[in-house]
């Protein structure tokens, strides 16, 4: 049981199944925190992406404060992949991207910012967090 996966992470919605608007809004995330595990994982599934041009920008953000009033852009040194390979295009109907985190700040939030959109987007994500300090994770 040590070493299985599902009693080591612990999953939390991030983003919660949405069709964003036909408009450049930003999907901001929960704001997740960290303590007690070693990494967090955010896992971004796309469904249709109506429009025939827009591109949708992922920022990672950080800080020590639990409602991220002290929030700042996470150091690329401190990611897994990059914003950029997380981002996409009009294009990626039904793909599922991903980004990393292994900062030392205790919690931190996922940003989507759509440009130049049009059409609706259909959008989820999920915070996987692993290395549990303290396992089985419920």
């Amino acid at each position: 049981m040590n070493h299985d996966l599902h009693n080591n992470i612990k999953c939390s919605r991030a983003i919660s199944p949405v069709s964003g608007g036909a408009n450049d809004t930003a999907s901001v995330s929960q704001i997740i925190d960290t303590a007690g595990y070693n990494g967090l994982e955010f896992v971004i599934a796309l469904g249709s992406l109506a429009d025939a041009d827009a591109t949708f920008t992922v920022l990672v953000e950080d800080g020590d404060n639990a409602s991220l009033t002290d929030n700042a852009a996470v150091a690329d040194t401190e990611l897994v992949g990059t914003e950029a390979g997380a981002s996409f295009v009009f294009s990626a109907d039904d793909t599922v991207k991903k980004i990393g985190y292994l900062g030392a700040k205790r919690y931190v939030r996922l940003t989507i910012t759509p440009a130049n959109n049009t059409g609706a987007w259909l959008h989820s994500a999920v915070a996987i967090q692993r290395g549990a300090s303290k396992a089985p994770v419920a």
